[in-house]
């Protein structure tokens, strides 16, 4: 590195090398929001940076509450809005946060429901900490079989795709194949997100398909099968109900 009085800043010489190493996750972070060296700074981004992707982000006070939940292994008293019921009020222990792609939504345990769901973020209303409840084993994080189970997904450019290869080199597929591991309580998000057409017979028709799930039947025993497209027909064809 060389200092250039005249622009005023660092200029990289042949033979430069890093002297740390970040993902490229981080480095869009960083190039995004302007986060450096764990601190966040003032200064504008180095290059013109946009993520349009969430129309409305989660309340920092409500996310703080959440937060100490989840790490200091405490239920939480919510009010929460239901697409189907509209308002109701919960008891819910709280273990990760989880951005699906559009909308961070927080996964825990429903004590009405006795089970483990996902609650969007956004739709939480004020959340309290219930300080000196008892957690019981069948609440914690090491009981959601859904999180900790793993499912393997095939995804291959549309059979329908005129040049095939153009997917291939966008997701780095090799030999026409992109195989990636997720947790079941995610995979119905994954599929969604990425428009993969989940049908036996990869029937969806439209040019936002661009990949299809070669192995359907992966999808056995994921809970939230249905978000993904297709899931009808998946349903019919493959015995998962």
């Amino acid at each position: 590195m060389e200092y250039d009085t005249k622009a005023k800043t660092y200029i990289q010489r042949e033979g430069f090398k890093p002297v740390f190493n970040f993902t490229s996750n981080q480095a869009l972070s960083a190039l995004l929001h302007g986060f450096g060296d764990d601190f966040i700074m003032s200064n504008p981004a180095f290059v013109p940076t946009e993520a349009p992707t969430q129309l409305n982000l989660p309340s920092s006070d409500i996310l703080a509450c959440i937060t100490r939940a989840i790490h200091n292994k405490q239920a939480i008293r919510i009010n929460y809005l239901f697409l189907s019921s509209g308002l109701s009020q919960r008891e819910i222990v709280p273990h990760t946060l989880v951005d699906n792609g559009l909308r961070w939504h927080v996964r825990g345990f429903d004590r009405q429901r006795q089970k483990f769901s996902d609650f969007v973020i956004n739709r939480i209303d004020k959340p309290s900490l219930l300080t000196g409840n008892i957690i019981a084993d069948t609440e914690s994080k090491a009981a959601d079989f859904q999180w900790h189970s793993k499912v393997e997904l095939k995804l291959v450019p549309h059979p329908s795709l005129k040049h095939p290869e153009t997917i291939e080199y966008e997701y780095g597929m090799a030999n026409g194949l992109l195989s990636i591991q997720v947790r079941a309580a995610v995979a119905g998000y994954v599929l969604r997100r990425w428009n993969v057409d989940c049908t036996e017979n990869h029937a969806l028709t439209g040019g936002e398909y661009h990949l299809w799930l070669k192995n359907a039947q992966a999808l056995n025993g994921v809970e939230n099968f249905i978000l993904t497209p297709g899931f009808l027909a998946l349903k019919g064809n493959s015995g998962i109900e």
